[in-house]
């Protein structure tokens, strides 16, 4: 793959697919898990589960979805604007896997959407620096906003410091 700086738009969107699709494989993984066990199972309770399964793993990738739709997608025209309230609630659901807790302070009102999906990203890029779960927070006050995070064996990654002290970046 290319360096950063020389991202090909082919290479970006390559890129986005994968991290699409690593993040929806695994409960649309669970929901074929949870069709097999439908199928072989003739006891109500591992009906039952299997159901549960599929029923977890569906909301799972829908989340999964809205949250990559915002943060990575067209979201509308040129100049469209999102709604911070939409935004934060995604992002709830979409950091929400038990180890995390997520924190979203932000006024009701819409943003440009380049500025929602920048915020998430950001969000996104935190998260990784938590992979044994923690703190994450977004706030957005006036045109400030910040995005922390905090938790056991945090550190960011060598290649998003790279990235974001590079003066090319600018």
């Amino acid at each position: 793959m290319a360096d950063i700086q020389t991202l090909s738009d082919i290479d970006l969107a390559a890129l986005l697919c994968s991290r699409v699709c690593h993040d929806v494989i695994s409960p649309v993984g669970a929901i074929a898990n949870g069709l097999e066990v439908l199928d072989d199972e003739d006891d109500p309770a591992m009906q039952e589960i299997a159901m549960d399964l599929i029923r977890k793993s569906a909301r799972q990738a829908s989340t999964k979805l809205q949250f990559c739709r915002i943060a990575f997608g067209a979201a509308g025209s040129a100049g469209a604007h999102l709604d911070l309230s939409d935004a934060g609630e995604v992002s709830k659901a979409f950091f929400s896997d038990g180890k995390t807790t997520f924190e979203w302070d932000a006024p009701h009102e819409t943003r440009e959407k380049n500025q929602v999906k920048l915020l998430l990203n950001l969000a996104l890029m935190a998260s990784t620096s938590i992979p044994r779960g923690g703190q994450l927070s977004v706030t957005v006050s006036g045109d400030a906003f910040s995005v922390r995070c905090s938790g056991e064996a945090a550190k960011v990654p060598e290649k998003t410091i790279n990235f974001m002290t590079d003066p090319a970046n600018a």
